[in-house]
């Protein structure tokens, strides 16, 4: 079911579009997309060029610049993505949108809150798994096909950072790594992880 309300089943199938791995989805002016399948990204830059991830989006979410005061904003495709142009024509129709975006920033900004990295990553698998995650036999599988370099991006931490953590916590036996950047959170060890 859509978050947004506002159209008919009809005009929402003429406006589904399909983007590859790692393409922008297209700025729109009184627009937004809705996301029916896969995962995007969305992000600004700050002066020195350091990338700051706004928001992690799947299937039922719906992401666009009107949503946002950042610039230059950014929505990044990090799986194949198929996703809906909505027109925005009635904003009043757009709460449980908002809603559900500004639950999904409070998620993210406390995650970002810990003072360690170690933490912020545990904290961002758990969080994932929980959102984005599909139960398997050893735990909870994220197949977002995230690289270290996006889940570092997320918590504002880097690429070499991330490896060496991911590395620590699969050695620990709370994760497991998997081709195509896929991970297994074992879900109650992660909870009770002391850092």
């Amino acid at each position: 079911m859509s978050v947004y309300t506002g159209l008919t089943q009809s005009s929402i199938n003429s406006n589904r579009q399909h983007f590859p791995r790692r393409s922008l989805l297209r700025i729109k002016k009184n627009a937004l997309w809705q996301i029916e399948n896969g995962f995007v990204l969305t992000y600004t830059y700050l002066e020195d060029g350091t990338t700051v991830a706004l928001g992690l989006w799947g299937p039922g979410d719906v992401v666009g610049e009107p949503l946002s005061k950042m610039k230059p904003y950014q929505m990044e495709c990090l799986t194949t993505v198929e996703a809906t142009i909505l027109a925005v024509d009635n904003w009043y129709q757009l709460t449980d949108t908002l809603l559900h975006h500004i639950h999904r920033a409070e998620e993210l900004m406390l995650i970002r809150s810990h003072k360690k990295v170690e933490a912020m990553l545990i904290q961002l698998l758990a969080w994932l798994s929980k959102k984005f995650g599909s139960q398997v036999e050893q735990g909870r599988l994220i197949d977002m096909r995230l690289t270290h370099e996006d889940l570092a991006a997320l918590i504002s931490s880097t690429r070499v950072t991330i490896t060496r953590l991911l590395g620590q916590l699969e050695q620990e036996g709370l994760i497991d790594r998997l081709s195509l950047n896929r991970i297994v959170v074992r879900q109650e060890d992660i909870w009770y992880y002391e850092i």
